[in-house]
């Protein structure tokens, strides 16, 4: 007899990228992590952890760093809530507003782990495709028969950015939940957050993430903002002590250390902007991307399985990106970005192959 709900059993799990094994020679390009270091500060407050704050409860509520947060973002701290990265916040959002049978509407191709969610609390995942240049058809969003919407701004995997009047056009007109998961906003255009808009809509809720821009994916804090009314559920379903010590004081500290973000933002912007103009020079199509990543597909003329030859071939060079198992998606490679050092190794690698025979012969 087995102990398994019967639709969890169904499922398919979430799948992330490969993790390859460290070393001086991997080049690693395929999960969207930040290639800079986090703040200085963190590693300084780090140092600074005392024995007694390991072996007492952490501040349940995340207090402090809310505060910083509500500051930050010009809102209040009841507007704010803190969660075990943004996937516990993802995963809060269906327990607390979602029930079975419930539906939510989500462009496709988006962030699977919401598609994940959706199955595991038996929610219909009402996938509206995005059109031929995977711009985002807003109408059928805000007219489709759903209890929610999910837009995740600038999109993942394609790294394009819906404009703000776009989204606030859709929390305008549609009466269910509205949830956009600003997780890449940091590398988007300035000023392409919809923060400021919980203030004017109590159906929006605004994911953010410091596993991205702020460099601190292994410390796993996320966070939202919404109307009071929604914070105060999210705190009801929330687990206790959600977000541990530690890492309440190392996003406080990358939090108020705005020098280093912009630094290492705009350094990633430059390699992006720099990396997409010279492989569109070799015959990529390229997306405009507004993320620390980009989608692209190669040259046309080396075939139809070009993009899985390339993902091969880059994996025997220890340079690992991201290929997705999909009818959207089978003809392209999404490349997170790295260094300007590892940007270059890859281009070179690119150009050469490009040129060669090599890559007809795989």
């Amino acid at each position: 007899m087995t102990m398994i709900l019967p639709h969890i059993k169904q499922i398919k799990p979430y799948v992330s990228g490969i993790q390859p094994p460290t070393g001086n020679d991997v080049i690693k390009l395929n999960l969207n992590e930040h290639p800079y270091a986090p703040s200085p500060n963190v590693l300084n407050v780090f140092r600074t952890i005392k024995e007694e704050s390991l072996r007492r409860y952490p501040n349940s509520q995340c207090d402090e760093l809310r505060r910083a947060l509500a500051r930050k973002y010009d809102v209040k701290k009841e507007q704010t809530f803190c969660g075990n990265g943004s996937s516990e916040i993802i995963s809060l959002l269906f327990t607390v507003f979602l029930d079975r049978g419930h539906r939510i509407a989500i462009p496709d191709p988006s962030f699977a782990l919401y598609y994940s969610m959706a199955a595991v609390h038996q929610v219909e995942c009402l996938k509206i495709p995005v059109r031929y240049n995977f711009t985002i058809d807003t109408d059928a969003l805000i007219t489709a028969e759903a209890k929610a919407i999910v837009l995740v701004n600038p999109n993942a995997p394609t790294g394009l950015l819906l404009p703000p009047q776009e989204v606030e056009r859709i929390a305008k007109h549609f009466s269910g939940l509205v949830i956009v998961d600003e997780a890449y906003i940091d590398f988007a255009e300035a000023d392409s957050s919809i923060v400021p808009l919980i203030k004017k809509y109590k159906n929006l809720v605004v994911v953010r993430t410091f596993s991205k821009a702020y460099s601190l994916c292994g410390v796993r804090v996320g966070y939202c903002f919404a109307d009071e009314a929604l914070i105060s559920a999210l705190e009801k379903g929330k687990n206790l002590y959600n977000v541990n010590f530690i890492s309440q004081q190392l996003a406080l500290a990358a939090l108020l250390d705005e020098k280093h973000l912009k630094t290492t933002t705009d350094a990633v912007k430059r390699t992006r902007d720099d990396f997409i103009k010279n492989i569109r020079k070799l015959g990529f199509n390229v997306i405009q991307s507004q993320t620390n990543f980009v989608l692209c597909s190669p040259p046309a003329h080396l075939g139809k399985d070009r993009a899985r030859k390339l993902y091969n071939q880059l994996l025997e060079r220890n340079i690992y990106v991201r290929y997705f198992e999909d009818k959207l998606l089978y003809d392209k490679l999404r490349i997170s970005i790295g260094t300007e050092e590892e940007m270059k190794i890859l281009y070179d690698y690119l150009k050469k192959l490009m040129e060669s025979a090599t890559f007809n012969n795989s």
